[in-house]
């Protein structure tokens, strides 16, 4: 006999309009060391109730709710780091997130969802005028403090993707730079590379500190200033593109993709890192969710699908645009040659 249909359920309803009980619970755990107080030693809640110096029922509530979540595992009355947050929540791991929880829960970001019924009501974001992408926006620079850690693996997949000719000086144009990630990699990996990274004044001041750090400060300069207006210079071999055009409208995009095809060198090459959705839009979900935060966050920006960077590359100049997956994480290249 064929298994009959579950009844209709209001689990999905609660589980959604309670999940700021989620959000509450692992900004909580962040902000209080908990999964570095584990580390690679199980502990009872007594004992990382003493390392955090809080009294032990929160630290046993918490533990049991994060078991629940998946970030910790329970055996008897001991708890465990998973795989991921081994990796991701101890502050003692290279690859450590914690420190994004200050950008992705920055008021400017959250409050943008408090009354999302108003900014689609009346077509525009109910609490600024230009959202994220206003000019100088602060919350940029704490984008690029607190991102960089989370971007390596994708910027390793994209670099890895695009080499350049070792046997001439080059030149990259990091767009949008932030942290400087991208463009850092890329030029790490090509040691005749040259770096110039663009954004605003504050946030290249971090961009300079991490292009010091990785060792290639003799290799790298900046351009301060609105990327759709200032001077991006030319002849360059790649211009990086990353978690940049999702913030504008495909006008928008494909306006400033002309731009780039002059900034190019004949035979230069564009890399798009973007959330990619597929053409059903709802798929794959870690993609396909991202045009939620430009709704609440941006005018009219978007995730688009890789039939509409084609289109608007092809418009913009742009010949042979592919796309390329960056497992393991959920972000894609899009890459065509000028």
């Amino acid at each position: 006999m064929p298994n009959p249909t579950p009844p209709p359920s209001p689990q999905l309803f609660f589980e959604t309009i309670n999940s700021f009980h989620r959000t509450g619970a692992l900004k909580a755990a962040v902000e209080l060391g908990l999964f570095t107080s584990i580390g690679a030693s199980p502990s009872t809640a007594t004992e990382i109730a003493v390392r955090c110096q809080c009294p032990e029922r929160g630290i046993r509530i918490l533990a049991d709710y994060l078991a629940i979540l998946g970030f910790l595992t329970k055996d008897g009355l001991r708890y465990a780091l998973t795989p991921d947050s081994a990796v991701f929540l101890d502050q003692n791991s290279p690859a450590y997130f914690g420190n994004s929880v200050k950008f992705l829960l920055a008021p400017g970001l959250t409050e943008a969802f408090n009354d999302l019924a108003s900014t689609i009501r009346s077509g525009r974001i109910h609490t600024s005028e230009h959202g994220t992408t206003a000019p100088d926006h602060p919350a940029w620079v704490e984008f690029a403090r607190a991102m960089g850690p989370m971007m390596i693996p994708t910027a390793r997949g994209a670099a890895e993707l695009v080499p350049l000719d070792p046997a001439r000086d080059t030149r990259i144009l990091d767009i949008s730079a932030s942290h400087g990630a991208y463009g850092i990699t890329f030029a790490q990996r090509n040691p005749r590379a040259h770096l110039v990274a663009l954004d605003w004044e504050a946030v290249l001041a971090v961009t300079t500190e991490n292009a010091k750090a990785a060792g290639i400060a003799n290799r790298f300069s900046k351009i301060v200033g609105d990327a759709f207006t200032v001077d991006l210079g030319n002849n360059y071999d790649i211009v990086l593109v990353p978690n940049f055009l999702h913030h504008f409208s495909a006008t928008e995009c494909t306006g400033f993709l002309r731009r780039i095809h002059a900034a190019l060198r004949p035979g230069g090459q564009v890399v798009i890192i973007e959330f990619v959705p597929n053409e059903d839009r709802i798929t794959p979900p870690a993609s396909a969710t991202f045009s939620m935060v430009m709704l609440g966050t941006t005018p009219e920006g978007d995730a688009y699908t890789f039939a509409e960077y084609h289109q608007m590359l092809t418009t913009a100049g742009f010949h042979d645009a592919q796309l390329h997956p960056l497992p393991p994480t959920a972000q894609c290249a899009v890459i065509a040659t000028a």
